[in-house]
């Protein structure tokens, strides 16, 4: 599996960079995970409208998902009306929170274009030809998850948004490459919903994971010598 990182921003995005998606290729399959804001003009860069299998969403927060809006308008009358639509995989209940969100963002467009379908928490589900469970994460009150991917040999772990706890030790657990989060300076008071580099670093350690990057991380942000941190445009071959 080769992972491309086309947007590794946090909610507030880093200068000239594009919010959280990651595009994983194997023999011709393509899957996205997470679709924000301006990672469709980046894949646009890549070929005139993109060619996927599959797009999987981890949770409603506009960072993870809001492009999915105009890919829906570009898929529907733009540079995209010949292309298949990729399936749309969203957590459970995930097909009413955009209906609720139509009057607003014109949500609806996601569902008349995409082959749409629904997760569910630790169940196993195949997209693109590739097997993935969904861990549930620990993100303020809002339900979100974390993505593991697999192809049979190599196994991804996609952290997306989360604070400390038992699910991203076990979503990342002795994964070829664990792409995790760490968007904080110091811990939140109060409900959590993110990590800092030493939490990340601590869920790293227990997992048993292979190899550790860092992503969803402001730039003004230092990370201790030695790690690893992801960058738009990153190629990691798993």
């Amino acid at each position: 599996m080769q992972v491309h990182v086309v947007g590794c921003s946090p909610a507030w995005p880093n200068p000239g960079g594009a919010q959280s998606g990651y595009l994983v290729e194997e023999d011709g399959r393509r899957i996205l995970l997470d679709c924000g804001p301006g990672v469709l003009p980046r894949l646009r860069r890549l070929e005139p409208w993109p060619r996927l299998d599959a797009i999987v969403i981890t949770h409603f927060h506009l960072d993870h998902w809001g492009d999915l809006v105009p890919w829906a308008f570009g898929g529907l009358f733009g540079a995209g009306r010949e292309l298949p639509a990729p399936e749309l995989w969203l957590p459970h209940g995930g097909r009413e929170t955009l209906h609720g969100l139509d009057p607003v963002l014109y949500a609806n467009a996601i569902l008349e274009l995409f082959d749409v379908r629904e997760y569910e928490e630790e169940t196993p589900f195949v997209a693109a030809g590739f097997k993935l469970v969904a861990y549930r994460m620990l993100h303020y009150a809002l339900e979100s998850y974390g993505l593991r991917v697999s192809d049979g040999d190599r196994t991804l772990a996609y952290s997306a948004d989360s604070a400390p706890c038992d699910g991203l030790v076990e979503l990342a657990r002795d994964a070829d490459l664990f792409l995790c989060e760490a968007t904080l300076a110091q811990p939140e008071q109060g409900i959590r919903g993110h990590l800092t580099a030493d939490e990340a670093l601590d869920a790293y350690a227990s997992s048993g994971a292979r190899r550790f990057v860092v992503i969803h991380r402001p730039d003004e942000l230092p990370l201790p010598d030695g790690i690893e941190r992801a960058h738009d445009g990153m190629q990691i071959d798993v």
